[in-house]
């Protein structure tokens, strides 16, 4: 209830083509928007471990949805680029990245026992708003326009924060339990953390790409418009899939070899991608380069749950999604410049190709335990 719509940051792309012409703007400064909502999404993320231990999450998620749909709301409204960084940018990102560190840190703190599956399922939850979200974009962008889908969006944001406001209150979860020994962080585990931050950014900077710019992708490669709608929404429920599976494979399997088989297989996505281009294998290929990020997206929220103490969860995933920050200002930002000078995207390719390679490399120095 909460996530799911926050979720549709991953289908941005849908918004690229109809912003660009109703707004005069570039491939590259729609990308700086996205790029800057992650930045914020972030912020938030590493705001909420402050925030949960002074409020009750009722006042936070509140307070958090009711900002991010006044940004929509703002968005919709816009009559200039500003408008785009302030609203969708700065409010819509902020409020989400807050949700979603309260809503993992509050089932890893209510239930009995975490696994991989179920951290791997909560993460799913936003490639899964946006696999949701993408055709209803679409569809209302046709029909009413782009102001009125961005308008409703908003409403959505703040409706479900009420009602997953009033499930925490109802719940009486608590966020963080003070009587609780947390553990202290020792050098091995900050190495750890090191290696799982590298190995999550590498996998995150290929996959955001994918999903910040798919539709863009599957036309510039000669696909119609009704492929890459369709294209978006499939390559978001693969993510989403990926997720909920990156997950529980580190419930059967050591987290090292989850973690480099996830990047094998994003990495030969982008290899079938620059040897044999072409609309259907754009699909095929940035499918499974968003699947490798889904894989090491979930096993790093099951890792999380395995190498430290729950009531460090909250704040250790709010670091450790610093990675996905800096990974989406880095390839999808370069990727849209690249486009707005070659129009295409095979040099973008060969880079993810050799960022999932080096992934690789990195995954396989992580703990087995």
């Amino acid at each position: 209830m909460l996530n799911l719509p926050f979720g549709t940051i991953y289908a941005f792309s849908v918004f690229l083509k109809p912003m660009e012409a109703l707004l005069a703007v570039s491939r590259a400064q729609m990308s700086v928007v996205f790029g800057l909502a992650t930045i914020t999404l972030t912020l938030g993320m590493n705001l909420a471990p402050r925030l949960y231990r002074r409020w009750p999450p009722i006042a936070i998620v509140l307070g958090s949805a009711i900002g991010s749909a006044a940004g929509l709301a703002i968005t919709a409204g816009a009559q200039g680029y500003a408008s785009l960084l302030v609203g969708y940018g700065l409010m819509f990102g902020i409020g989400g990245g807050i949700c979603f560190i309260v809503m993992q840190q509050a089932v890893n703190q209510a239930a009995e026992t975490t696994s991989g599956l179920v951290n791997g399922y909560l993460v799913a939850l936003y490639p899964l708003g946006a696999m949701l979200g993408a055709p209803i974009f679409g569809w209302a962008i046709e029909v009413y326009g782009l102001r009125a889908a961005l308008a409703g969006l908003a409403a959505t944001v703040a409706t479900t924060g009420m009602i997953a406001a009033g499930m925490l209150h109802v719940g009486r979860i608590r966020l963080h339990d003070p009587h609780a020994a947390s553990g202290v962080a020792s050098a091995n585990e900050r190495g750890v953390f090191v290696r799982l931050f590298v190995v999550f950014f590498l996998a995150a900077a290929a996959g955001l790409t994918v999903l910040s710019q798919a539709a863009g992708i599957v036309q510039a490669y000669g696909g119609k418009s009704a492929l890459a709608l369709g294209a978006t929404t499939f390559i978001t429920g693969a993510i989403a899939a990926a997720r909920t599976g990156g997950g529980a494979l580190v419930d059967r399997f050591a987290v090292p070899h989850v973690a480099c088989g996830a990047h094998l297989w994003s990495l030969t996505g982008a290899l079938l991608l620059t040897l044999w281009p072409g609309p259907l294998m754009s699909v095929a290929g940035l499918a499974m380069i968003g699947m490798g990020y889904g894989f090491v997206s979930g096993l790093t929220a099951g890792a999380i749950s395995r190498y430290w103490h729950r009531n460090l969860f909250g704040q250790i995933a709010s670091r450790m999604y610093i990675a996905w920050c800096v990974a989406a200002i880095s390839l999808p930002v370069l990727a849209g410049w690249l486009f707005d000078r070659t129009q295409g995207y095979s040099a973008v390719m060969m880079i993810a190709a050799l960022v999932n390679l080096i992934g690789i490399v990195v995954a396989w120095r992580l703990p087995r335990a």
